[in-house]
């Protein structure tokens, strides 16, 4: 739980710093900013906890190893195999949790978190729009209401005019009612006008068009202070969403078809990681025996960096159509796994080669030099 929070702390800091523009601006209240984050944790908790399984394991036999625990056990004619039940249970509840935030917390998190974002943006647009003021803030062309319903957010008497269309025409939309609508799957908002009249003046041409309904999309990266939502990305979505797509064989997109396919096994992968570097984690506390703790989470934090590299390569492959999604994404998983099974043989039959001691002239100058 440590490692997780720390980890997920880390990150959630990051973003929020990326974010900053978007905090400042709307002027979120605590509870606002609050739940934006918490949206936000099953989407980073899917490869937070992996991370926090292995660091966790590794820690711990690192610190049986160095005390020497492990020497003991085995002179009490208990094999490092018998050791890995507990790791190995350990390592199977983060599975089961990882695979609850896969399959549900993550569209949980971000279907939430787009809803908020739209409100907010709702909400600004709401606040930008003056009755009885041309205003230019919210389409960066001039629009005028003569009221506004403070209940429903209706427009009443609207008039809105362009003339960035082209230099020799502009256009002036005229309607009775206007409302401003959001399309959260689409990330989209849209200023709708109903029952209106579009009066159109090209090279001092006059023409007149009446409409039932007309939509104008709204720039929402402005509301939202350069946050673009865009459409539902496949992270983002569900579980039943996802392979609903996969079964789709006429989607015209090939890169979004892989896209899809690579979040699939992703969704698996990340979950069945916890037991493979979990296993992996054993040995290698065994090959960093004697090793202080503070270097141990270093060591742990680069063997994790060179799997999700790894994966990342998975992922590039898998979306590029170079490789299939269930080839490349499960590759970290499968070589981290074989090197764990071989580093657990060489520890049965006490081959353990010592890395740690490949270490300690770096550590002593490390030392000296403070």
């Amino acid at each position: 739980m440590l490692c997780a929070i720390s980890l997920l702390t880390l990150i959630l800091i990051s973003r929020g710093v990326q974010m900053r523009e978007l905090f400042l601006n709307l002027d979120l209240s605590f509870w606002e900013t609050t739940l934006l984050f918490a949206y936000m944790m099953p989407l980073f908790l899917l490869l937070v906890l992996p991370i926090s399984c292995m660091l966790s394991i590794f820690l711990t036999f690192l610190r049986m190893s160095t005390d020497r625990e492990l020497v003991a056990l085995k002179a009490s004619g208990i094999s490092i195999f018998q050791l890995m039940r507990g790791p190995m249970v350990f390592s199977t509840l983060c599975m089961l949790l990882a695979f609850a935030v896969s399959m549900h917390g993550i569209a949980w998190g971000m279907g939430n978190f787009r809803a908020l974002l739209l409100s907010l943006a709702n909400t600004k647009a709401q606040i930008v729009l003056q009755p009885g003021v041309f205003n230019q803030d919210l389409l960066g062309k001039t629009l005028f209401t003569r009221s506004i319903d403070p209940k429903t957010g209706t427009l009443y008497q609207v008039i809105f005019e362009d003339r960035n269309v082209d230099e020799a025409r502009t256009v002036t939309f005229i309607a009775p009612e206007g409302n401003i609508e959001t399309d959260q799957e689409k990330g989209e908002m849209h200023f709708s006008l109903k029952d209106g009249r579009i009066y159109q003046v090209t090279e001092g041409k006059l023409s007149i068009l009446d409409f039932k309904r007309y939509l104008l999309q709204l720039d929402i990266s402005k509301l939202l202070s350069g946050a673009d939502i865009g459409s539902i990305r496949p992270k983002e979505m569900g579980w039943e969403t996802l392979i609903q797509l996969r079964s789709v064989n006429d989607h015209k997109d090939e890169r979004f078809r892989n896209k899809v396919g690579v979040e699939i096994q992703k969704r698996m992968a990340l979950p069945v990681a916890c037991l493979v570097l979990g296993l992996f984690a054993i040995p290698v506390a065994c090959f960093f025996e004697g090793v202080h703790r503070q270097v141990g989470v270093v060591v742990a934090l680069v063997m994790f960096l060179m799997y999700y590299s790894l994966l990342s390569l998975g992922f590039s492959l898998g979306e590029a159509g170079a490789l299939h999604p269930g080839i490349s994404i499960w590759m970290a998983n499968a070589v981290f796994a074989l090197l764990g099974v071989g580093g657990l043989v060489l520890v049965g039959k006490e081959r353990v080669p010592q890395l740690g001691m490949l270490l300690l002239p770096f550590l002593r100058k490390w030392k000296k030099a403070e």
